[in-house]
Parts: structure tokens; sequence; C-alpha cells
């Protein structure tokens, strides 16, 4: 007997009722790059259509993403730049620029899940990660003491999920440890369990000014050529404590993102990262492709297994899932 698969292609209420992955808007998240300043509101020349925001213009902008059904946002913040120093000071500041976010967002929108960065790249003189001995690598257990303060401030200003991307040894434990005594046992930890020393990053440090003044983060973020490692640092995390993993970049790691998933129970998050959204709004931006390849592409994801998706197409891919495209 001749089988049949065109069947189940014959018309779009039958490929609806088969599809295999759904992409939803309640599996997205939509970073935010907030600055100091006021009456600001200065796309990122980078990455077209995302925004540098001033604390005075987010209502607008958490009023647009809450109507298009999207949830969650994680927040990236910009000190002023002579407020950098070699610790990182700003970042655990109580009055910092994540801290006010978290508190403006909530008074804007109380249901607005905020989930932060938690690094040091934005806020130090030199760019890195962490505490810099004499040689200028990064130190990582006294890193984790001024990573813990950080998650703990944020925790403070309200935020209801922290997501360390720092790659540091032992930060999962350190931050749920210093969550827990602070009285923060209800803040979700979600790790960037799998972190790539990738080029995808390259709009990214443009938008938060985090590039590194010397050298790269090779000593602490992995190795694009590896895939068993992955697996490694995400059962780190799980035995730490972490809520949610995930991997970062996702389109060039579908197959990292695969494994993770095949090996572990927690939920799994996919960074979208701005090289991918770059290259892909260019191209569309340009004819070159149709709108579709956004969608297409950021399934891609879902599909891999990712259950939750940051990307800066968060509102372009609300709208695609409300108008059924």
């Amino acid at each position: 007997m001749l089988r049949r698969p065109r069947r189940l292609r014959a018309n779009k209420a039958i490929r609806n009722l088969v599809r295999e992955t759904k992409l939803n808007v309640e599996d997205l998240i939509y970073p935010l790059f907030i600055v100091e300043g006021e009456g600001i509101k200065s796309e990122i020349s980078s990455l077209p259509d995302v925004y540098h925001f001033s604390l005075d213009m987010l209502e607008d902008e958490i009023k647009e993403i809450k109507d298009l059904g999207i949830e969650h946002v994680i927040l990236f913040g910009i000190p002023h730049d002579h407020e950098k120093d070699e610790c990182g000071s700003e970042a655990y500041n109580d009055n910092g620029i994540i801290q006010r976010a978290i508190r403006k967002i909530k008074e804007i929108d109380s249901e607005m899940n905020v989930i932060t960065d938690v690094c040091m790249c934005e806020y130090t003189s030199h760019g890195h990660c962490g505490i810099l001995n004499e040689k200028g690598y990064v130190k990582n257990d006294v890193t984790l003491e001024y990573l813990t303060k950080i998650a703990v401030s944020h925790a403070k200003a309200g935020a209801d999920m922290v997501a360390p991307s720092d790659m540091m040894d032992g930060r999962i434990a350190a931050l749920r440890e210093g969550l827990d005594e602070a009285g923060f046992e209800d803040i979700g930890i979600m790790a960037y369990s799998v972190k790539y020393a990738s080029t995808f990053y390259g709009p990214f440090r443009e938008a938060a000014n985090s590039a590194p003044s010397f050298g790269d983060r090779k000593t602490y973020q992995m190795d694009p050529a590896n895939s068993n490692e992955a697996l490694i640092e995400a059962e780190l995390d799980v035995l730490e404590g972490a809520d949610i993993l995930m991997v970062k970049p996702a389109l060039s790691y579908l197959d990292v993102i695969r494994r993770v998933k095949d090996n572990f129970d927690l939920p799994l998050a996919a960074y979208n990262v701005s090289g991918e959204y770059a290259m892909l709004k260019s191209a569309v931006n340009n004819g070159i492709l149709a709108e579709g390849a956004i969608y297409e592409s950021v399934m891609s994801i879902k599909r891999a297994g990712a259950d939750i998706i940051i990307t800066y197409f968060a509102k372009d891919l609300a709208k695609m899932i409300r108008d059924n495209k």
C-alpha cells in the first residue's frame, strides 16, 4: 500500500492539527537595554528596531509588550562611563540603573515577569566579567562574592528571576546560597549554563557598551568546538540548584540545545543572540529573505528542544503568532 503523507498537508486546518512544534508567545523573553538619562529612546545602530531606553521612556514600551501578550523581559543596564570601576560596584548599587528599572517596570505593570542579567562586564572599567588579578586573569572565587551581591541587590529591587551570564565555576551554588540567606528563597535562577565564546555577540557589545578593553573571554566562556563540555556545565548547574538551563547562542548551536534537552529535565532556554538577529533582520530589510524567515528560524530553536527563547524578535513574533502567519 502506498503511504500518502500529503493527506496531512492538504489544507491549513489539517496542517495546524498535526503540527509537531508550536511556537507560543508565552515562550518568548524580550531583552531591554536600559540607560541613564532622560527622554532617551535611541535605536541601536547594529540592532535595527531595538532601542536604548531611559527610565522615563519605559512605560509605552512595557504597555506595548504586554498588549502583544509578551509576559517576560530580561534587563541589561548601561551605566555612565564615569561610574565604571574595576569591581563593577554600580552593578550592586541598590539605586543603580537596573535596580531602578526593575522598580519602574513593576510600577508600570506589576505582573510583568522581570528577569535580570547578572554579570559585571557592563559595569567594569576593563569590560571583563569579574575581578582581575595582576595578569588580567579573572579570579573565579572572588568574583562569585560580587556576583552574589549583584543578584541579591536585584532581588531586593523586585526582580522575579536572576540570570547569571558570567560563566564562573560555582556561581549557581554561590547565588543560591546568597539569595536564600537574604530571604529570597523564591527567586529563581536561570543559568547561562552553556555559553560559548562566540563571535555572534558583536552587536550586543555595542548595545551594552561591554566589549573587553583587552584580550577576550575565552578563559571563561566555552570553546565553540565543544559539545560534551556543554553537558558537564549543564549538569553542574543542575546540581548547584539552577531552575532553568540555557544555551547561548542558539542558531549555530541547535545540536547542543538538543543534547542538553535530551539529558536534563529542567526547562531549557536558548538565547537567539544579537548577531543572529542582525543578520536575519538585514536580510529581511533588504528584501533578500521574506519576513517568514524570522518565524522559521526561531521555530527551529523550539524544534531543537528549547522551551524558552530569549529573542530580539519577540515583538515581531508575537505579531506573527497573533496574525496566524
